[in-house]
């Protein structure tokens, strides 16, 4: 069976030419939604609709405004609001040594001095860098920055990502 994963959410139209906004929740985005990119389109219940290419694709905000060929009027998109968009194993591009894609991290346990601190539950993007929640028990998530002086190291066969916190990232 093949597997898909997310890479954004339709979240509304754009203008009257067809293009939609989506919301990225991918690493590489840019390549994602770029020309000639092929996306799978699921449905709220993760049922698979159809796959789409995009014709355009252009950063705008903390969103990309996405044109896929076939479509040219806004009622031909609408119904795609909420959607959401995949990718499938095939059409991943490999990576260099030391990349990783988020699907790949999000689940691994998270250990700082030896000791097991929690899971990556999710990967955000505020800005200048990623942000990973980690999932602890009784405690709130943690907010850790991905940057080396927080993340040290990412065993991606493993599921393990060894992290040293920063003052003030646990308050």
């Amino acid at each position: 069976m093949e597997k898909f994963y997310k890479v954004g959410t339709i979240v509304n139209t754009q203008g009257l030419q067809g293009e939609v906004r989506v919301m990225p929740s991918t690493d590489f985005a840019e390549e994602r939604f770029s020309k000639g990119a092929v996306l799978a389109l699921f449905d709220d219940k993760d049922n698979y609709i159809q796959d789409l290419k995009v014709k355009s694709g252009r950063s705008q905000k903390n969103f990309y405004i996405v044109k896929f060929e076939g479509f040219y009027h806004i009622n031909e998109v609408e119904k795609f609001k909420g959607s959401v968009l995949k990718v499938s194993e095939e059409h991943q591009s490999s990576l260099d040594d030391g990349e990783f894609y988020y699907h790949e991290i999000i689940g691994s346990d998270v250990y700082e001095n030896g000791a097991l601190i929690g899971q990556v539950s999710e990967i955000l993007q505020p800005g200048a860098n990623d942000v990973w929640v980690v999932k602890r028990k009784g405690k709130r998530d943690l907010l850790l920055p991905y940057i080396p002086s927080v993340v040290l190291n990412v065993d991606v066969a493993n599921h393990h990502v060894d992290v040293e916190i920063m003052e003030g990232l646990d308050d």
